[in-house]
């Protein structure tokens, strides 16, 4: 995976915006202004994504290439390596799964107003 397909993949999905809240080389993907992945822009070696705190484990113990969340919540985000053992199908899957997990959290008036973006 490179990081013109990893940011093309994430900006497609509905009512996603990009920016640089933290630094300008750590490249942040929200949807409703709440974060669901982001990765460094110098090095794109991997991506920080939300997940549910026990499959977040399960995939650290089944994937060499998944780690805690890099200055993320250890609970809720994972690390995922661009250039390990994980092919570019699963984390695009993964990116699907935490894109997913924000928007079942926004409250139904947020919702309701990414269903009309």
């Amino acid at each position: 995976m490179n990081i013109e397909d990893y940011r093309a993949y994430c900006i497609s999905k509905k009512g996603v915006t990009e920016s640089f809240p933290f630094d300008e080389t750590t490249l942040v993907f929200k949807v409703m202004n709440k974060m669901f992945a982001l990765t460094g822009i110098e090095e794109f070696a991997y991506v920080n994504l939300k997940c549910e705190p026990e499959k977040a484990i399960e995939l650290r113990e089944e994937y060499q290439g998944v780690t805690p969340g890099y200055h993320m919540s250890k609970v809720h985000w994972n690390s995922v390596s661009t250039k390990g053992d994980i092919s570019d199908k699963l984390i695009y899957k993964w990116i699907d799964d935490s894109y997913n997990l924000i928007v079942s959290s926004l409250t139904k008036k947020l919702q309701k107003e990414l269903e009309n973006v």
